[in-house]
């Protein structure tokens, strides 16, 4: 996809195929999805960063803050983001309480790929090593 390749972790499920995801990823409750868009479609790092936040919000109905950081895999820009709390997703449905996403926006010249892993958060912990496996496996 975009000139892309990676390889799911051991132990994940291939997700039927929806429109606009590239892949998904079923891990026990929790599901991960790799999204694109197209190649200059998807919109922007801090807009995504920031569309993602909004899906969740603190016990008390307030903002979340999100942990987010940037490094370089096999030669491509990856900018990196954590959240948690409860999480209402983009369909205004009811909040799930104790939600946490791991996410990355990988920069590619062919399009960007966009990386949602959305879960209760002792699964997204217990699989958070295998996110990295995952994230680390995109090359060219």
């Amino acid at each position: 996809m975009a000139g892309l390749q990676w390889s799911a972790p051991a132990g994940w499920k291939t997700g039927e195929t929806k429109p606009m995801r590239a892949a998904t990823y079923l891990v026990d409750d929790a599901e991960c999805v790799v999204y694109f868009f197209g190649q200059g479609q998807g919109g922007g790092v801090q807009a995504n960063i920031e569309r993602w936040k909004g899906q969740f919000s603190q016990p008390d109905g307030k903002p979340v803050t999100a942990k987010t950081g940037t490094r370089t895999i096999h030669g491509l820009p990856v900018t990196t983001v954590e959240v948690a709390g409860n999480y209402g997703g983009m369909g205004g449905a009811a909040a799930k309480p104790g939600y946490r996403m791991l996410g990355a926006i990988i920069e590619n010249p062919g399009g960007n790929l966009f990386l949602k892993f959305t879960g209760p958060a002792k699964t997204i912990a217990a699989n958070q090593a295998k996110f990295e496996q995952l994230l680390n496996s995109f090359h060219k």
